[in-house]
């Protein structure tokens, strides 16, 4: 289903095949697993208020990824978990981005965000981030915020947003991942089973991930306060 925002902000709902992710390459990530139908019927249940509870606490984030996307005008970009779209009116206005989620009812959310700012250069689509619905390095950035702790198969993702990148283009995520402080990335391990309850794992290993997913970081840097949640930036 395409949630696009075209002519004066009007609203088109546009239907599109749904599947479910494989959580089959989690194993060496993580000791938990996660349930999308679990984590489906919370965005659902809490999609209103996702703004006013995780708006504030993970906006610098949001506000440091935008410096760290290497943007020029015209440039395609897919954001993979737009969520509630608080990144949407965060991009230039001379780029095109199409932002997808799984979630319906947090893409209504994000097409009223994209409307009452009156942006004209953001489509939104649900969609499976597992199986990206676009052909071959159709985008010159793709960005993932807050995404990959809370899906079934973070490589599969992963590897997904590069088949999707143009070669020489930018995949960027922001998220938490396991401490490399021995004694926090215990205490991680000790709670992804218990956080995995509420829809995310807490001990997503990066250096794995991005290995499994056959990229190699330009950089990584701490975001947020705390600073336990990091800003990855890859070539493709």
């Amino acid at each position: 289903m395409e949630f696009r925002c075209s002519g004066k902000g009007h609203i088109q709902y546009i239907n599109a095949r749904f599947m479910l992710m494989s959580d089959a390459s989690t194993d060496q990530l993580s000791v938990a697993n996660v349930d999308q139908d679990l984590v489906e019927r919370l965005y659902a249940r809490f999609a209103s208020v996702y703004n006013g509870i995780f708006g504030p606490i993970l906006h610098a984030g949001r506000v440091e990824a935008m410096r760290e996307l290497p943007l020029k005008p015209n440039d395609e970009i897919l954001e993979v978990g737009i969520g509630t779209g608080l990144t949407a009116t965060l991009y230039p206005s001379d780029c095109h981005v199409v932002g997808i989620d799984l979630s319906e009812a947090m893409l209504r959310e994000a097409a009223r965000h994209v409307e009452s700012h009156g942006r004209q250069n953001v489509r939104l689509w649900q969609m499976d981030a597992s199986i990206l619905g676009f052909p071959d390095e159709s985008f010159d950035v793709v960005y993932a915020a807050y995404v990959v702790s809370v899906v079934p198969d973070p490589v599969g993702v992963l590897k997904e947003m590069r088949r999707v990148c143009r070669a020489g283009g930018h995949i960027v995520l922001l998220n938490h991942f396991l401490s490399t402080n021995p004694l926090l990335s215990a205490v991680e391990r000790w709670m992804s089973p218990l956080t995995a309850r509420a829809g995310f794992r807490s001990d997503l290993d990066l250096d794995v991930l991005l290995a499994q997913a056959e990229l190699e970081p330009v950089s990584v840097k701490k975001v947020n306060t705390p600073r336990i949640w990091s800003l990855v930036h890859c070539r493709r």
